[in-house]
């Protein structure tokens, strides 16, 4: 079994172990293995790969990309460091970087649940989808569905709705 060393407890992490994890953490999030792979910049075979405890090898870096559009830590993987961060609102925000008006929380999370885009909140979405860094749009979507009680997988096919419809830089990574 392929392990990964944790500095921080002294313990190693099994590869197989850690692909279950992934594998729950990434269909808790409604996500399939094609789009977890382009979303963190793996092969989806290598996913696969990963997520079946199949792999002998895998570098850190390779692991730790999957891990942060996850939202987890090798520290050790859990959802505990996630759950304090507030993912909806550091999306609003990163949203609203540039713009004199600023998408409040609860309206971007009413736009990724609805597929819709608010008037005046085009070009907030547009910079989120286009600029975000991708852990941060995950973690708004997690938000956003659990907030209104719907299912990540219909969240995320609303995202690429969004995508389409501003014609975002990155539509391919969000459809």
């Amino acid at each position: 079994m392929s392990k990964i060393f944790d500095n921080s407890s002294g313990q190693a992490v099994d590869l197989s172990n850690l692909g279950t994890i992934i594998r729950e953490r990434r269909e808790a999030l409604g996500l399939t293995q094609s789009r977890l792979a382009q979303l963190s910049g793996l092969s989806r075979q290598t996913l696969v790969g990963l997520e079946a405890g199949a792999l002998s090898d895998l570098g850190f870096n390779r692991v730790t990309q999957v891990l942060a559009v996850l939202g987890l830590d090798l520290d050790p993987p859990s959802q505990a460091a996630r759950d304090r961060k507030r993912g909806l609102w550091m999306a609003a925000k990163n949203a609203s970087v540039s713009y004199v008006q600023e998408v409040p929380p609860d309206t971007l999370g009413h736009a990724l649940v609805s597929g819709n885009v608010p008037k005046g909140c085009a070009a907030h979405l547009t910079h989120l989808l286009d600029e975000a860094p991708v852990p941060l749009v995950v973690m708004a979507v997690e938000e956003a569905a659990a907030s209104k009680g719907v299912a990540p997988k219909a969240v995320w096919r609303n995202v690429a709705k969004i995508a389409r419809s501003l014609a975002v830089q990155r539509q391919r990574l969000w459809v």
